[in-house]
């Protein structure tokens, strides 16, 4: 009697830890499954797109998982061209956070792609809003992300019934952003800060710099823009299909900055052609003679002494009302030309104070007119 209590004590002494052994082994068979299925239903919830990813890898001694194929497309769209293409996206947990008894996460995105083809975009009525995409990324990342690198992307706006089709792209870009949140802030600060290089058409180097607050409706920054040496005929296909003009050699540089703060924007963009010649010899007659006017005012406008033509432009107001001052805008182009030229530089006199006092001026006018209708009412 004794030894078969034994036996059946041996027994379940191996028993429970084949169990839990089974257990632990089935769990990390389904875990990549249940994330995908995860994700798959985060991007279905996204009005007006559908996507969904390819793979999930899970790593659960690394505490991260790779998700392979991720797209997403318009619902109604013309074209086949997804608006985004991940290849490749690894979200990892910090340890070192971790022991301190916080949730950190690490985000590493290989050859990501991001294609706004301006048709797609334009036909459906019922567009994603900017609370579902904050939704969508805080689904996804319900942590904080302490690092967010992104190697080798692209981004571009492509216009497909344009004559000839518009293709403006970024290639080559990488992008590192630290403190990264998925809180919403109560009051408006910005905690991240981002930089990113890039190759653009015509061969142009692209840097870009600043601190921003991105999970928001409409996201909070402050940042500055360069874009120097790219080849001005790479933007004949824009120049021609909007303003009827094309070059035939010719360098283009801009340099901008941009602040925003609870969906108020103030900023200015200061484009400079350098030593551009207009006039292809395949024109024809009409073309040749529309480019010749503008030639004119061209070699009227420019700076002589730096052969160049340039202005500075101001856009300032709500998201849903931007201005483009026109008056100094012209005004700057002669001044570039007769007074002093502009330099290729950004001027640095734009910051999120000035964006933030837009937004209380636009808050107090809402706000006036709300008691103005309040008295009318009465």
């Amino acid at each position: 009697m004794v030894v078969q209590k034994r036996k059946r004590y041996k027994k379940k002494r191996y028993v429970v830890p084949v169990i839990i052994i089974c257990l632990i082994v089935a769990i990390r068979i389904a875990l990549p499954y249940v994330i995908k299925n995860y994700v798959n239903k985060v991007l279905a919830d996204i009005p007006g797109y559908y996507g969904q990813v390819e793979d999930i890898d899970l790593s659960i001694i690394r505490g991260a998982y790779s998700i392979d194929g991720l797209y997403l497309k318009k619902v109604h769209a013309n074209s086949k061209t997804p608006f985004l293409d991940f290849k490749k996206t690894d979200i990892s947990i910090e340890w070192k956070s971790l022991l301190h008894g916080k949730i950190v996460s690490e985000i590493e995105m290989t050859q990501p792609t991001v294609i706004y083809v301006f048709e797609d975009q334009q036909l459906d009525s019922s567009e994603a809003k900017t609370e579902d995409w904050s939704k969508a990324l805080t689904d996804l990342v319900p942590i904080d992300i302490n690092n967010l690198t992104v190697k080798n992307g692209t981004v571009a706006f492509v216009q497909l019934t344009a004559e000839p089709s518009i293709d403006l792209h970024l290639k080559q870009v990488n992008l590192s952003a630290t403190n990264l949140r998925n809180v919403v802030e109560k009051v408006r600060t910005l905690p991240s800060e981002i930089h990113a290089t890039a190759i653009s058409i015509g061969n142009g180097n692209v840097n870009l710099n600043g601190n921003l607050n991105l999970v928001k409706e409409i996201p909070d920054m402050d940042l500055s823009l360069s874009l120097e040496n790219a080849n001005v005929t790479a933007l004949n296909d824009f120049t021609k299909y909007y303003a009827g003009i094309d070059f035939s050699s010719g360098s283009f540089d801009l340099f901008g900055e941009l602040a925003i703060a609870d969906g108020y924007l103030k900023g200015s963009f200061k484009p400079i052609l350098k030593d551009a010649k207009l006039l292809g010899k395949e024109d024809g007659f009409l073309d040749t003679l529309w480019e010749g006017f503008v030639g004119f005012f061209k070699f009227i406008l420019k700076n002589h002494k730096q052969n160049t033509l340039a202005t500075k432009i101001p856009i300032e107001g709500d998201l849903n009302n931007v201005n483009t001052k026109i008056w100094p805008t012209v005004t700057r182009i002669f001044k570039n030309a007769w007074i002093k030229a502009y330099k290729g530089v950004i001027d640095d006199d734009i910051n999120f104070e000035d964006a933030s006092k837009g937004a209380d001026k636009l808050i107090e006018k809402e706000s006036k007119k709300e008691k103005r209708k309040a008295k009318q009412k009465d």
